[in-house]
């Protein structure tokens, strides 16, 4: 029997009859199931892929791949240490920066705040801040009390460029009458979105001069910043720069800064794989049993091409052909879905928020103001092998059912 004849009957068995049409829903739901399952996997992969790009390139780019922290919070000779780490081979920039925490008040609205002290050319040159000033410029950052907040910051202070915003220190100065809080008002020129919540509701950035007289460290800087060219390559960094730095301060790579946040991602996407592979499995299993079902109601048809002389092989393959197919259509139907659902992911998401009146990404949980989405090839191929080949196996046990049928007893009480 040759294999047109085989599918062109496989064919045949799935289309729907009124005497067998119950068969062909439950053939429908499964190829609806695989669909579903295939398209899911790959939205949320997707978007569980940018979720940890965005969150990598993003704070990485804002807290740099390697920090030298002072042993008392202060590095002195910062100028001529900073040279040196700069020389090491694979070392893109060090930053001299000063990180302290302060209370921002304004119009009787307070807020806590971190500030960093830094360089004006740099943070012009800065990537995420540079290009994402929202009002103002800075062009003004480097006047005498100047600085630079996140868009989020600004809007929870009332605060606009122009306006005066106090920040009061954690550390006051001592007095006769005690310790009196420091308190010192800034004129904003300039705010910023770099689209990482807690970056933009808590950051501000404040000349290196300034930050050095109001956190009172004159000629130093609370730590170095260093960016390298291999950030997943780190140890190649670590040894030369301690070697430079272990008399003066602490290192600190980006992994131990993030680990518990990196860790969880990474558990949390192989979790949602396993669980999400699952609806597949379930589909799987509902080719079994519409195949069960379609071996049963066509058992005396199998007899009769038995008896036509038709091999087990080319019995089993008939089978195998039909549950194959609706595993192969879903497939390909859920890639279509789940490609074209994650392409347009940010859309469907602020379509469904206006059509139902709800907040589904909420940056102040998500870390992100938007929902970021990377779909990689290697892992769409990855979801379809594995639907392909569940579905292919969940042909087996039916058809070799099918090819043992004796069509002698089957005839014989028909």
């Amino acid at each position: 029997m040759n294999a047109r004849f085989e599918w062109m009957v496989a064919l045949r068995y799935l289309r729907s009859r009124r005497s067998d049409g119950f068969i062909s829903v439950i053939a429908g739901f499964s190829l609806v199931g695989i669909c579903l399952g295939v398209a899911v996997l790959i939205i949320v992969m997707s978007v569980m892929n940018g979720f940890r790009e965005e969150l990598m390139s993003r704070i990485l780019g804002l807290n740099g791949h390697i920090a030298v922290s002072g042993y008392a919070g202060e590095l002195q000779d910062y100028d001529d240490l900073a040279a040196r780490v700069r020389a090491i081979p694979g070392i893109a920039s060090v930053t001299p920066l000063i990180h302290g925490q302060a209370l921002a008040s304004n119009q009787g609205v307070a807020s806590g705040a971190i500030v960093r002290g830094i360089d004006t050319e740099t943070l012009k040159a800065h990537p995420f801040v540079s290009t994402n000033v929202i009002t103002g410029s800075l062009d003004d950052f480097g006047g005498a009390d100047a600085i630079a907040l996140g868009q989020r910051l600004a809007s929870k202070l009332y605060v606009r460029v122009g306006d005066r915003l106090t920040l009061i220190a954690p550390r006051g100065t001592a007095t006769p009458f005690g310790m009196a809080p420091r308190m010192r008002a800034f004129t904003v020129v300039a705010t910023f979105e770099v689209g990482v919540y807690d970056y933009d509701n808590a950051f501000i950035f404040m000349p290196m001069e300034e930050a050095q007289i109001y956190f009172q460290i004159p000629g130093a800087v609370s730590a170095l910043e260093i960016f390298v060219d291999e950030p997943d390559d780190m140890d190649q960094y670590l040894r030369p720069i301690a070697e430079l730095t272990e008399q003066v301060g602490v290192i600190t790579d980006w992994r131990q800064m993030n680990v518990s946040l990196f860790s969880a991602l990474q558990v949390e996407r192989n979790v949602m794989f396993l669980i999400l592979t699952l609806i597949i499995l379930v589909a799987a299993f509902n080719i079994v049993s519409s195949l069960i079902m379609l071996v049963k109601d066509k058992a005396r048809d199998v007899a009769i091409l038995r008896t036509m002389g038709a091999a087990q092989g080319s019995i089993m393959r008939i089978f195998m052909i039909a549950g194959a197919s609706i595993g192969f259509i879903g497939t390909l139907l859920g890639v279509a879905l789940g490609v074209v659902l994650t392409v347009n992911i940010n859309n469907i998401q602020k379509g469904l928020e206006k059509l139902t009146g709800t907040v589904l990404w909420n940056p102040e949980i998500r870390f992100l103001t938007e929902m970021p989405s990377k779909m990689e090839f290697s892992e769409v191929i990855t979801i379809v092998i594995m639907a392909l080949l569940l579905s292919f196996l969940a042909t087996i046990p039916p058809a070799r059912r099918a090819s043992r049928l004796d069509p002698v007893d089957v005839l014989r009480y028909e």
